[in-house]
Parts: structure tokens; C-alpha cells; sequence
């Protein structure tokens, strides 16, 4: 698409093809607004990379067009990556009560919230961001404040739903605005942009009110203290694991610090009701009854130095678990983290705990009954599956076929891609740069696929380090060469090995002394090909060889 050029554009940078990063982007001639700018966590092969986030190379040359960054809610999944992408990008950033909140907690720890623009916005705004004129509607989710947005653009509405279910018993009793979204389906919806995840699930998603029933029996029953882990940020989970610690005459102790952040904030926001001799110290958890305990601990997912997982390690300052306490996980695995979880589930049970780790969770996303919904409330004309892997998006657009959604008007879109809108009429446009950053400590996209590529290698086959020093008049060696191997061999049990080694490099040197080469970069590929060849041949492994040569 043409620079400026007065069309509608949407275009995914994050959160297609993938669960998590979500990021969307609307453009219309010279101004765009963004929804949602969210992390993933790395993948398998990611090897010490703390997070992802999108690329918004895009989005930082076009800067003085972005008009406003939406967020739909508080998961880190739709706001973990604003702290980065707010230091090239300090737009205004719009979201309800709930949802700021939590930002402010994530900008005031990387020092950016002074400088923040953050405006709080309810069911009854309605933003003018250029030519984009934006409203929201509730939705229902595994944290309140959850809304979904509706784009008023030149060529019509698009609504985005966000992440979503419809609960007929929500916890917070604030039921999706299902009126709301009648009302743009009478209207004309040009298109609907929607949450995937759940696709591949028949019926509807359960209520969260049936793990409040779960949880309460587990509470009632407990012989001993009762250890909760779910995520820091679904609010309504551990509001009802309060109201049942309550209700049994339990007190109530919060680890982890993203969980106590998270429900201090939503406390004071008056999103979280706790009564007031509810709460106790960890300090003081020791002293107490363990019938009247409840502790709150972030861990859900095994990892490594969450509060849990340093419990199950006997690594915790504070908590030890006990023979009698019961350990509930109240969370599903993300995709990926299924073995470390079980790992902790196992350490939980070596040291005599009871462990509850099925059937006390309730998806926050809608399945295939609950997005039939929404398609038939809103009516779109073209439909924009999202939040999801490809398998997700493709099932959620035989669904929407399903309640009359055209095939040729559905869009399957990959990161990047660019699905225009002229006169009614949509069409693939394209792409802009889009992709992934990777996190790695305080580095910001320093860490690239050659870096992954050398960490991979030193993981899987060690790294030899051979150092010579040469005669800077005749090339011969004076020193060396000295070998030293980390992650390799065993330098006791492989001496013969590294002593043959020794000779072939050099061999290899004096060979291209005599051959008057002298140029270092040379010796070193010469080195580094012919002791990678030796060593391969000898071991069947191919290490990182790192030639240092000196002259003197």
C-alpha cells in the first residue's frame, strides 16, 4: 500500500501465527492507532531469552502518524511489551481502570511512567483518534476490566473483539455487553477482527463461577494448609480462593511478587473485595494454625524462580511445604511449559503433598459455541481471525463460513500482512515489516538468530579455544599451541585427543608459514577448518573453535 494513500488498513504485527505478542494496527491515510501491544514468552529454542515482543520497525517510521495505543486488557499477553515499545514510541495510551493500573505498576519499574500519557477510559467514552473515532464494549475474561473495541473508520466499523467468553455468572457481575454489539450488527459491521484461541473447542466455555465451586470443596475439605497457584493477573480466580478462604474461616498469605502487586493494585481500584483481617503476613504463617491458612502463590506454570517452584525445591526463604498441605494448580499449562510443570508437581509430591492439578480451571476464551455468537451478533461483512496459530485461525474461519461469513471475504493473515479496505471492497495488500524482538536482560533486539544460532552450538557441543602466539619476523610459532576446551571433552580422560590436536594445528600453521600466508584471517579459517574436520571425524561433534592468534 501507498504511503498515505486514503484506504483502510489492518495489519497484524503480532499475535497471528502465534499465541501471544498480540499487536494490531488500523491506518487510514495519515493517521493509525494500534490495539494492544503485548509479549510472548520465548520458545524452546529461544535459549536465554527472557521475552518477545513484535517488531514495530513499522510502526517507529511512521511515528508521527500513530495516534494512540488501545489495549483491550491487563494480561501480559496485550500489555508486557509496552514498557519497551514506549521508549521509541510515547504515544497516548488509552484503557480502562483495571488495565492502567496494571501498566503503571509495569512503567513505574522500568522508570517510564513520568513520562507516560496514559488516559483511563470506560463503557461510555468515546475517543477521536484523527479519522478513527473509537468506543468499547465489556466483554468477559479471566480479569475484569476485559473490553473489546469498536473502530468507527471511513470505510465503516470494525470491531475487535480482544480476548473474550460470554459468562453467564461472571464473578465481578458485569456481564458482556452483548447489546452493544446487537446494535453494530443492525448497523453494518464492515469487519470483525477476533480471538482464536479456543476455536478448536466445541460448546461453550464454561463459567468461572464453576471453579469457585471447585475451589470451595477443596477448601472445606483440606486436612492442612491449603497452597493456590494460578496467574498473578486473573483477578477473578483469586477473588473467589478468597471468598472461599473467608467463608471457611481461613486466613489469607500472598507469595510472589507479581501476585502481590497485582492484588494490592486491584484493591486499591476497587476491583478486588477483600475483608479487612483477611490478610497476614508470610512472615507470620509459621505461627499459625494450618487449618486456618490459605496461601496465594504465583508458580502456575513451573517456573523456574517463581514462588512455588522454590517451595517444591525446598529453595524458599519463607514457606517450606509440609507433609498434609494441599497444593492446588489452578491454571491450564501454556503450550510449552507442560514439563516443567510436571516436574514441580513431582518435587511437590517427593516431599508429601498433596496435589490437586486437574479440572480447577475455566478457559477465559470463548470456544467454537461462544465465537458462533459473536459472529452472529455482529454480522461482519469480512472476518479477520486472530490470537491464535495458524490451525486456530483456520478453525475459526470454517466457524464463521458456518453462520454465513463468504469464504473469499474471510482473511487468514500471517505477521505483517496488510489487508486493505476501498469502497467496501477488501483485498491483500501486501506487507510491512513485522516479526519478533527478543529480550535478553537489558539488551533490546541485540540478540538476533546468528547470537541463537552460536548459543544453540555451545549448548548442544561445547567450544575449544585455541591460543598461539607467532613470530612477528618469521611467522614461526613461539608459544603454543594452547587448547583449552569448556562443554567439549573431559580434559583427563581426553588428553591423547587434544594432544593430536596440538600437533595438526601446528602442522596447519607451519604449513602456511612456508607457504608465505600470513594474513590472520586466514590462519584462522585454516585452523578452525582443519581441527574441525579432525575433531569431527574423531568424536562425531562439531564444537565452537575460536582460533586466537598473537604475534611477539
Amino acid at each position: 500500500m501507498a504511503k498515505g494513500k486514503a484506504r483502510l488498513s489492518i495489519v497484524p504485527l503480532g499475535g497471528v501465527g502465534e499465541i501471544g505478542k498480540n499487536m494490531t494496527l488500523y491506518w487510514y491515510g495519515n493517521d493509525m492507532v494500534v490495539v494492544d501491544a503485548g509479549l510472548k514468552f520465548p520458545e524452546e529454542d529461544m535459549l536465554g531469552i527472557d521475552i518477545v515482543i513484535p517488531d514495530i520497525t513499522f510502526l517507529v517510521e511512521n511515528r508521527d502518524k500513530i495516534r494512540g495505543i488501545f489495549l483491550t486488557h491487563g494480561h501480559e499477553d496485550h500489555i508486557g511489551g509496552l514498557p519497551y515499545i514506549l521508549r521509541d514510541l510515547n504515544v497516548p495510551v488509552y484503557g480502562t481502570g483495571l488495565t492502567l493500573g496494571l501498566v503503571e505498576n509495569k512503567l513505574r519499574e522500568h522508570g517510564l511512567l513520568d513520562t507516560a500519557k496514559l488516559h483511563r477510559v470506560d463503557g461510555n467514552s468515546l475517543i477521536n483518534a484523527g479519522v478513527f473515532q473509537i468506543s468499547l464494549f465489556y466483554v468477559n475474561h479471566s480479569i475484569p476490566d476485559t473490553a473489546g473495541f469498536a473502530i468507527d473508520t471511513p470505510e465503516g466499523v470494525v470491531i475487535h473483539t480482544g480476548d473474550f467468553k460470554f459468562d453467564p455468572t461472571p464473578v465481578d457481575g458485569r456481564h458482556a455487553e452483548v447489546h452493544k454489539l446487537a446494535a453494530f450488527g443492525a448497523r453494518g459491521v464492515l469487519a470483525l477482527v477476533g480471538d482464536s484461541t479456543n476455536a478448536e473447542r466445541p460448546g461453550y466455555t464454561p463459567s468461572e463461577q464453576t471453579v469457585g465451586v471447585k475451589i470451595n470443596e477443596i477448601i472445606a475439605n483440606a486436612p492442612g494448609r491449603v497452597i493456590m497457584s494460578t496467574f498473578a493477573s486473573n483477578i477473578h480466580r483469586l477473588q473467589l480462593m478468597i471468598q472461599a478462604a473467608e467463608r471457611h474461616g481461613r486466613k489469607v498469605a500472598v507469595v510472589g511478587r507479581s501476585m502481590v502487586n497485582n492484588i494490592q493494585t486491584s484493591v486499591q481500584l476497587g476491583y478486588l473485595e477483600i475483608q479487612p483481617d483477611t490478610m497476614v503476613d508470610v512472615d507470620d504463617i509459621n505461627k499459625m494454625d494450618p487449618e486456618k491458612l490459605v496461601i496465594l502463590s504465583t508458580g502456575s506454570q513451573g517456573e523456574p524462580m517463581s514462588a512455588l517452584t522454590r517451595m517444591a525445591r525446598a529453595a524458599h526463604r519463607k514457606i517450606e511445604i509440609l507433609p498434609g498441605d494441599t497444593v492446588v494448580f489452578a491454571s491450564s499449562p501454556i503450550p510449552g511449559n507442560e514439563k516443567y510443570i510436571a516436574r514441580t508437581i513431582d518435587q511437590l509430591f517427593r516431599v508429601g503433598a498433596n496435589v490437586i492439578y486437574r479440572g480447577v480451571h475455566a478457559s477465559g476464551h470463548g470456544s467454537q459455541e461462544d465465537l458462533k455468537w459473536m459472529l452472529s451478533l455482529v454480522r461482519p461483512k469480512y472476518f479477520l481471525p486472530v490470537h491464535g496459530e495458524f490451525r486456530m485461525q483456520r478453525t475459526h474461519a470454517d466457524l464463521a463460513i458456518d453462520v454465513g461469513v463468504e469464504a473469499e471475504n474471510i482473511f487468514i493473515t500471517d505477521l505483517g500482512d496488510v489487508v486493505e479496505f476501498e469502497n467496501g471492497r477488501a483485498r491483500l495488500g501486501g506487507k510491512v515489516p513485522a516479526g519478533t524482538v527478543m529480550i535478553d536482560g537489558l539488551g533490546v533486539g541485540d540478540v538476533g538468530n546468528i547470537v541463537l544460532r552460536d548459543r544453540k552450538l555451545l549448548s548442544q557441543d561445547g567450544i575449544l579455544v585455541v591460543v598461539v602466539t607467532l613470530s612477528k619476523a618469521t611467522g614461526q610459532v613461539l608459544s603454543g599451541p594452547d587448547i583449552i576446551s569448556r562443554g567439549f571433552v573431559y580434559v583427563r580422560e581426553s588428553e591423547a585427543l587434544l594432544e593430536e590436536a596440538n600437533r595438526l594445528v601446528e602442522n596447519t600453521l607451519a604449513r602456511l608459514v612456508s607457504d608465505n600466508i600470513s594474513e590472520w584471517s586466514s590462519l584462522k579459517t585454516a585452523v578452525r577448518d582443519a581441527l574441525g574436520r579432525y575433531l569431527f571425524e574423531q568424536t562425531r561433534r562439531r564444537p565452537m573453535i575460536l582460533p586466537i592468534i598473537m604475534e611477539a
